[in-house]
């Protein structure tokens, strides 16, 4: 994933720390200029939004970013604060790039809410992810590598592949610009506010200009959500993997990173971990199935290949028989 050529990312604070992230944020802002359009198999709320719109959220996260990592460096907290603080920190920073597209935009009148986590399934999947990646992007940035659990990712800390934090950056900045589409089109509380919304706005995507565009769309995600929450988070769990976004030259894509995710694990609903036993048994027995029907095929190919053949044989030799017997 990271290449035949590997830069490692500082270990500790200093001047080369600074400088990697001061070029960490400049290359990323690089790639807000490429495409933007999701090229995945999994939808985004923001996919919603129009490409200009799209490219002015991202630099906004962006922003907000960097302006929580100084506010961060001059507070002198350590990583052991930003480890208890993870979930005020990220609901702060949902809280002002959603303040900060709304002045971008000259968006009055609305009042935004942040939502109850416990309410949506989206919002437990997300934040069960991104507050760990946060927090752990907070570190690098700001400490460097030397306070990464080593067991967490599939590398020694000490030689954090520079791609490694700069994938961790770009699946946050989609990730929290997909919720703040999500937190904003869930205050309008319904689809025709919402079209409304995005229209007086200016925000949306041609594709989502009708309710019932806009309610496919909507229904989709839940759906989605709901299988993401159910089946596809909780395998990834099992299987110590984090599905990430990133920023290609083909758009938004996904990828997938190992990571040590016993504590997600462990926290896991009861459905959700029978759900898991119910995968493990599926992958164990559809293997074996699938050879014992291969072996079974086989022994009936075989019987009936010596069954014909046997009786074409004797078929054979009966007519050669007949024709023998024939009156000459």
């Amino acid at each position: 994933m990271y290449g035949i050529m590997v830069n490692y990312w500082p270990y500790q604070q200093g001047i080369y720390l600074n400088h990697e992230v001061a070029y960490l944020f400049a290359n990323i802002r690089q790639k807000f200029h490429k495409n933007l359009s999701n090229n995945s198999q999994d939808s985004l709320y923001i996919d919603i939004l129009n490409g200009f719109v799209k490219h002015k959220l991202f630099s906004i996260v962006l922003i907000e970013l960097e302006i929580l990592v100084l506010d961060l460096i001059e507070l002198n907290l350590n990583f052991k604060d930003i480890k208890i603080l993870q979930g005020k920190i990220l609901y702060d920073l949902l809280q002002k790039v959603i303040v900060h597209f709304f002045i971008e935009f000259g968006i009055h009148d609305y009042s935004i809410i942040l939502i109850n986590t416990k309410k949506y399934l989206y919002l437990k999947v997300v934040f069960l992810e991104c507050k760990w990646l946060l927090e752990n992007l907070l570190i690098y940035i700001i400490f460097g590598s030397i306070y990464i659990n080593d067991y967490l990712f599939a590398f020694d800390h000490k030689y954090t592949p520079t791609k490694h934090v700069e994938v961790l950056l770009e699946n946050l900045l989609v990730q929290i610009s997909n919720l703040v589409v999500f937190i904003i089109l869930e205050n309008m509380k319904s689809l025709s506010n919402i079209i409304k919304f995005l229209k007086d706005n200016h925000l949306c995507n041609s594709s989502y200009i009708s309710i019932r565009s806009l309610a496919v769309f909507r229904n989709n995600l839940l759906y989605q959500n709901l299988l993401y929450f159910y089946a596809i988070q909780p395998k990834y769990i099992y299987t110590n993997r984090c599905k990430v976004w990133l920023i290609s030259r083909q758009g938004l894509i996904t990828s997938y990173i190992y990571t040590y995710r016993l504590a997600d694990f462990i926290s896991l609903s009861p459905l959700q971990l029978v759900i898991v036993t119910l995968i493990e048994i599926q992958d164990f027995i559809i293997p074996k199935f699938e050879h014992f029907l291969l072996v079974f095929l086989r022994l009936i190919f075989y019987i009936l290949i010596n069954i014909l053949g046997n009786g074409i044989m004797f078929f054979l030799r009966f007519l050669i028989l007949f024709i023998d017997n024939l009156p000459k």
